[in-house]
């Protein structure tokens, strides 16, 4: 019997055939009995090969300066009205907001595993949390959609509780495995990204996680609009265009998508379509606490 790495408990199959968009290799998601956490399995040994050149830099395209500024208001809110101090971003990136909250008064640091790119921007990044260990250093740490790629979660949230002033914040933001979009369209859910995404959190789960290392949930946000809207969006296209898997994506991103004008064509023009009718079932998802992207800011008890 497979077991939870989270909690222990006994978990069960949940969607059994979930296709990498990038090598097109078949993987499985259980989910937890207990605690509710999704688990990709296999979860391959070295996810380097997993991992495009392009995955690290430029990932949301044309929307980098309205997701630079949202979370900047989002960690304006969590802080209290508290501003600059030093704060640790874990999986970087390019490094586009630690550059965003050093303008901002941040004393800076990140992390991430190819960390090239934020360096040369002239940052402080290191490839691993644990060359940070050894006090209490900072005053918050963000994950924005890092922690479901991490390996060992207990692990991560400990090490990140150590790093922490007393009084230090950590924000984190996940795709919500138990909203509308990952309900409604399961294996086609944009923001699955097995294996790279090893976890798969709903609230409770997340709510599971952070308590057992220890700390307590303060506020909580369910969108991220862009990000919440492509989830929409693009796994609808998932659903109709299964030849073409996140194609509408990796053009607004500006990947150069494999396939010939005809196709490119229909799915930008379908894409948009869908982007403008999902308005409506993205504001549903929000008000009911249901959207593509759950956000929570928690201290140590």
């Amino acid at each position: 019997m497979r077991h939870c790495a989270i909690c222990g408990s006994a978990v069960v199959p949940y969607l059994t055939r979930v296709s990498d968009p990038l090598t097109h290799e078949i993987f499985a998601i259980s989910k937890c009995k207990k605690c509710g956490l999704g688990q990709t399995e296999p979860q391959p040994a070295d996810l380097g090969p997993y991992y495009p050149a392009t995955y690290y830099g430029h990932r949301h395209g044309f929307t980098t300066g309205m997701y630079v500024r949202r979370r900047l208001r989002l960690l304006a809110a969590a802080m209290l009205g508290k501003e600059g101090g030093r704060l640790l971003d874990i999986g970087c990136g390019d490094g586009a907001f630690l550059l965003a909250a050093r303008a901002a008064g941040w004393n800076v640091a990140g992390t991430e595993r190819s960390p090239a790119l934020a360096r040369s921007a002239g940052l402080e990044v290191h490839e691993d949390i644990s060359l940070l260990m050894g006090g209490a250093q900072f005053d918050c740490v963000t994950m924005w959609h890092t922690l479901e790629h991490m390996t060992d979660v207990p692990s991560m949230l400990q090490n990140i509780a150590m790093l922490l002033k007393p009084e230090g914040v950590l924000i984190i933001a996940v795709p919500d495995f138990g909203g509308l979009q990952g309900r409604l369209f399961r294996e086609n859910w944009l923001h699955l990204d097995v294996p790279r995404h090893l976890y798969h959190f709903d609230a409770g789960a997340l709510d599971f996680c952070l308590d057992t290392a220890g700390f307590r949930v303060e506020r909580r946000w369910h969108q991220e609009f862009e990000y919440d809207l492509l989830g929409w969006s693009q796994s609808a296209l998932n659903f109709l265009m299964p030849a073409h898997p996140n194609l509408f994506f990796d053009l607004l991103t500006g990947r150069n998508g494999k396939v010939g004008v005809s196709t490119r064509s229909v799915t930008l023009v379908l894409g948009s379509l869908l982007s403008v009718l999902s308005l409506p079932l993205l504001a549903a998802g929000t008000l009911l606490g249901r959207g593509g992207s759950l956000i929570v800011s928690a201290r140590r008890r």
